[in-house]
């Protein structure tokens, strides 16, 4: 994909900085100053992604990482946020069942695991989901970040059926 040139740069940069402070509709704003041409570009679109989440709109967050995976499929981004969009709009099985495929083609990913641990228990499948955290924090150990999976956890209300029944010696 080729890069942006400056102008569109600096309004994605732009449109960045004012979702930093929570303003949706001037982010919005710089974004459509983007060149036509680059409207589709990877990081134009994941700001866009960002912008959307933001305002909560689920459904166009899904749209446009579709459109990511589309675009790069051998990206992490698309994949993991379409799935959250979709558990966003309470279709937890949909977004497990598009995360799966991602699991296999990005086995080092620690948070494809996490994920697929919290749509699992939202699912109620605790055995599954314990499995896929077993594979996350075992990930984690290996890339030296285990601690900060854990505080995670910890504080996910997806995996709090998982709380009680969690013994790390599993890892």
């Amino acid at each position: 994909m080729t890069d942006l040139e400056p102008q569109d740069q600096m309004h994605l940069n732009a449109a960045d900085g004012w979702l930093g402070f929570d303003h949706v509709i001037e982010a919005e704003k710089e974004l459509k100053q983007i060149t036509p041409a680059m409207q589709h570009h990877p990081e134009v679109l994941a700001i866009r992604y960002k912008m959307w989440a933001k305002a909560e709109s689920w459904h166009s967050c899904e749209k446009v990482a579709q459109e990511i995976i589309d675009l790069e499929p051998e990206s992490t981004f698309g994949w993991i946020h379409r799935s959250y969009a979709l558990h966003e709009q309470k279709l937890t099985g949909t977004a497990r069942m598009c995360l799966l495929p991602a699991a296999e083609l990005f086995p080092e990913d620690i948070t494809i695991r996490y994920n697929l641990a919290c749509y699992e228990c939202a699912l109620g499948n605790l055995n599954e989901a314990k499995a896929h955290l077993v594979k996350a924090f075992n990930l984690a150990l290996a890339q030296d970040c285990y601690e900060e999976w854990k505080k995670h956890m910890l504080g996910d209300e997806d995996l709090k059926p998982l709380w009680g029944i969690w013994d790390e010696s599993e890892v």
